[in-house]
């Protein structure tokens, strides 16, 4: 992860006490800059005398009820660790405005390589499926942990995922009337619900956001050694976070993760099939049926996300210099996931 060169407004002085009394004594100076990502939480490089750290916190201003709960970031993230689940070491939990304005809280800075390009064109040919499969096996993986035992029984609700789902990204879609309206978003609030698959009570633990730029690997080896940005992660339906992480296969160059019309194979990736089969025999699943539903929810999801982050924008406490460029990304989203619906049968 690299951080902008900028540096931060954070009151240092407050936060180097508060490290003091809850983390460990603080030697030397200490410096926060800004990563460029982090659209939902603001996210800084803290570095003292002998050590780094990442700060997650929540952005300043009105926020929408429930949007940016980076205490329950904190909760997953220390949950997941303690079974042995690729993430980031935890070190403390601030839940008071006093400190630096928000609540955040501090996590282990991850030194390996971030991939944007779901077509990792930064690995050599013969590295990329394996990285691919990298991937797909952390996320079984995550899927296979019990709640209950790792403390995270009450994390969410167990079954109906999806249909709330829907409701919850209806109501931030309409209830953020600064962003305006789109056709196909105002279509897939109204034909998305009525026609959920039968996925009967199955929860697991879910990511949420599960894609290549959220996940940090190896510095030499197609590894993953953690997972990022678990803001929307939850308990839920896993077949509904794979087909988010898969539907890079089906979103247009161009768009966030994606890489449709291009040939997976002369690129030295797993097709589409392939990968549903790794995760497949992962998991002890023997198919995953209605991928085209599970592909237009998960577009209209992630358009409704960056919905938000237009209201943010226009509101003027948008957490990234980048909110403009993803922003330009949401009718486009909202096309793709119509589309999608359409071949799933809607009119």
């Amino acid at each position: 992860m690299t951080a902008s060169a900028a540096s931060s407004d954070l009151p240092l002085d407050s936060l180097k006490q508060w490290m003091n009394a809850h983390v460990a004594e603080v030697s030397g100076p200490i410096t926060v800059s800004k990563f460029p990502g982090g659209q939902s939480n603001p996210t800084f490089a803290v570095t003292t005398g002998d050590a780094s750290y990442v700060l997650r916190k929540k952005p300043a201003g009105k926020l929408l009820p429930g949007a940016h709960a980076v205490e329950r970031e904190y909760r997953i993230i220390s949950a997941l660790g303690a079974q042995g689940f690729p993430v980031p070491r935890s070190f403390g939990l601030c839940e008071d405005d006093s400190v630096i304005g928000t609540p955040f809280y501090l996590m282990e800075k991850m030194e390996g390589r971030i991939f944007w390009d779901p077509t990792l064109p930064e690995l050599e040919r013969e590295q990329r499926r394996p990285a691919y499969f990298a991937m797909c096996d952390v996320l079984a993986q995550l899927h296979k942990i019990d709640p209950v035992a790792a403390g995270l029984s009450d994390y969410g609700k167990q079954g109906g995922y999806i249909g709330r789902q829907i409701a919850l990204w209806t109501r931030q879609y309409e209830a953020d009337e600064t962003a305006g309206r789109n056709e196909h978003m105002d279509r897939l609030c109204r034909w998305l619900p009525e026609n959920i698959p039968d996925d009967g009570d199955l929860t697991t633990i879910v990511h949420g956001d599960y894609r290549c730029d959220n996940l940090v690997f190896d510095a030499s080896e197609p590894r993953v050694i953690a997972v990022l940005d678990w803001e929307l992660s939850t308990l839920g339906n896993p077949l509904a976070d794979f087909s988010y992480h898969l539907m890079k296969y089906r979103t247009p160059p161009g768009l966030p993760a994606g890489m449709s019309g291009q040939d997976p194979v002369e690129l030295g990736l797993p097709t589409e099939q392939e990968y549903v089969q790794r995760y497949c025999e992962q998991t002890g699943r023997s198919g995953i049926d209605q991928l085209e539903f599970y592909f237009a929810y998960n577009l209209w999801r992630l358009a409704a996300i960056i919905h938000g982050i237009k209201g943010r924008l226009i509101r003027g406490n948008a957490s990234s210099d980048k909110a403009g460029a993803m922003v330009k990304y949401l009718e486009p989203l909202a096309d793709a996931a119509w589309e999608q619906a359409s071949l799933a049968g809607a009119e």
